[in-house]
């Protein structure tokens, strides 16, 4: 039974596991990784209850395509809401700061913070990639 127990929590870990890439959970320290290595930043802004976000952190960032695209980047994962849709106050403000209108919404900004442009909707590890290109 616990062989079991520890297979299923291994498991359900695997998506996190295979993500090589360093999720910032708030924006300032994200700025400031940007700034102290002058790359850009990209901002998945998500919630818990969102189907295509899940989608997203499960089977897309964690994909070969996705990595290679997001090392080029600093990224953030601000979570707006939780499952039962309490919302999350620093989140809430970096959703209002960015005029998100659902979810997902990746925001790409410079390393000063300024919006460089925006994607409302779940993309796939190949759109992701031209997402973080600018392409």
């Amino acid at each position: 039974m616990k062989r079991l127990l520890l297979a299923a929590a291994l498991l359900s870990a695997l998506p996190m596991l295979a993500q090589g890439t360093v999720w910032h959970e708030g924006l300032d320290s994200a700025l400031k990784e940007a700034q102290a290595s002058h790359r850009p930043v990209v901002v998945d802004i998500w919630a818990e209850w969102c189907p295509p976000c899940q989608r997203m952190r499960q089977q897309v960032f964690p994909t070969p395509q996705a990595q290679a695209a997001l090392k080029k980047v600093v990224a953030a994962s601000i979570l707006v809401e939780k499952k039962d849709r309490t919302p999350i106050p620093a989140g809430v403000a970096v959703d209002q700061k960015y005029g998100t209108q659902a979810y997902p919404t990746l925001v790409m900004l410079d390393e000063d913070g300024k919006l460089l442009r925006r994607h409302t909707g779940a993309l796939d590890p190949a759109a992701l990639a031209k997402f973080i290109s600018g392409e």
